[in-house]
């Protein structure tokens, strides 16, 4: 038997792993997928509710967007580092089970509220319970595939927000119209449910048959558990390498403030420049997401996995890069095609190599990261590319827009600049990455020994 040395350089036996059953496997991983895709659906739902909330709460559209934003937002971020660090220690389905629980029943309970505060208040809940689940699926699933088979199981994973955001978009809207058009409806014990209520009550309750799937999903044993060297905890072990940890998350969060933006600005832009109604561009931009960004996930796990079986070490951040240059031309070229059928295929362009990156930063941290710190680094890296993304995208591309562009009507102009600029610099300091990367790679071949 071969030596291996651990973090520290101490040398220890390698002992060849045995990994789980593949069926058991993917059975895990599509039950994730599931859920995922159903906690999208729970946290996107509301903005299709935006009209009858307000009517019915009286609220503002500053309260609206504190139920939107900082309700959900807030807790989803900072509640995944603690939780994440149950999910290193403890056992990951089960802290799942509870989590989709918690979530489902807070959707619910948003249909079940009859005041701004009440639904404040579920609105965090959703963002707690959702908080526990994708650190500990991603820690999983690292646990049920060798490193050569686990970004294509990761990338499964990650189909889920645009199978979500894009089912949420297409088909939310013709629910909701059903719903509305059956009325209000009234409940033992609960009493008289108007339809945006309903809504909540429908898309929640599943949830708890989600959960169950958990019953039976198995804990995989964990693979990769470093003897020494992670006892001072997640930050001083990031920081020691920080060339690798800060430089990969900084990228790939830089590159959400242009994902984050799409999302935000490209309806307005069909909106403004095109002429196009709120129902045609959901319809469209969900269609988008379905034909275009989710098998590109699916591209992004299977390149990453071929250029991992050719010796390629740095595959994930390789193919992030080629996907980050890639995109550039569709992202600058969207907001400022003179068609909306040009502007759409641009959108889809550009979706199709933002999904290829979707499941890339999280199989790079997972190959580098030790199994006791996995599910934290995760949520370290949420935490700070949430604050990135979402706290500076749309916000600047608007800045731009207002301050130097001339108003409204240019948002398509500073969307391109934007995203164009800031895909360019996470590019460059993915390239950065690549040797500290390699790098952490072998050092991480002491817990990350081949499959028997």
């Amino acid at each position: 038997m071969s030596a291996i040395k651990d973090v520290t350089g101490e040398s220890h036996p390698a002992e060849p792993r045995i990994w789980p059953d593949s069926g058991w496997a993917w059975f895990a991983v599509a039950a994730l997928m599931v859920a995922y895709t159903s906690s999208f659906i729970d946290r996107q739902i509301l903005t299709l509710l935006v009209q009858p909330i307000r009517a019915d709460l009286t609220i503002t559209d500053t309260q609206f967007s504190l139920l939107a934003g900082i309700a959900f937002s807030l807790f989803y971020t900072v509640m995944g580092v603690p939780l994440a660090r149950l999910a290193d220690r403890g056992s990951r389905r089960w802290i799942i089970f509870w989590g989709i629980v918690v979530w489902s029943v807070m959707t619910v309970a948003c249909g079940l509220a009859n005041s701004f505060w009440a639904l404040f208040a579920a609105r965090i809940g959703v963002g707690i319970g959702e908080a526990a689940l994708s650190p500990a699926a991603y820690s999983m699933i690292s646990d049920y595939f060798p490193p050569r088979q686990r970004a294509r199981a990761l990338a499964v994973y990650s189909m889920a927000p645009y199978l979500g955001a894009g089912l949420a978009l297409m088909i939310g809207g013709v629910v909701i119209d059903i719903i509305a058009q059956a009325g209000a409806m009234k409940l033992p014990l609960v009493g008289e449910l108007a339809p945006w209520q309903q809504t909540f009550v429908l898309v929640g309750a599943p949830g708890l048959l989600i959960a169950a799937l958990f019953v039976i999903v198995r804990e995989p044993p964990r693979q990769g558990v470093v003897k020494s060297g992670v006892q001072a905890g997640v930050l001083k072990y990031m920081w020691s390498r920080k060339s690798t940890f800060y430089m990969l998350i900084f990228a790939f969060s830089i590159f959400g403030m242009a994902g984050i933006s799409y999302l935000a600005w490209a309806p307005a832009v069909l909106i403004r420049q095109h002429g196009m109604t709120p129902a045609e561009v959901g319809f469209a931009y969900g269609l988008v997401l379905l034909a275009a960004a989710t098998p590109g996930v699916l591209v992004g796990g299977w390149l990453t996995d071929a250029f991992a079986g050719k010796g390629r070490t740095d595959a994930p951040v390789r193919v992030a890069i080629l996907a980050l240059v890639a995109s550039i031309p569709f992202a600058i070229a969207m907001p400022l095609m003179p068609g909306r059928d040009l502007a759409i295929a641009a959108l889809a362009g550009f979706s199709f190599f933002a999904g290829v990156m979707n499941s890339l930063p999280a199989t790079a941290l997972q190959a580098v990261a030790p199994n006791q710190l996995r599910a934290q680094i995760t949520a370290i890296y949420f935490l700070i590319g949430n604050l990135i993304s979402l706290g500076l995208g749309p916000t600047v591309v608007a800045a731009i827009s207002d301050n130097w562009l001339g108003g409204d009507q240019n948002i398509g102009l500073s969307l391109a600049i934007v995203s164009g600029a800031t895909i360019a610099v996470a590019a460059l300091m993915l390239t950065r990455a690549l040797k500290p990367f390699r790098d952490s790679v072998e050092e991480a071949r002491a817990w990350q020994e081949p499959a028997r």
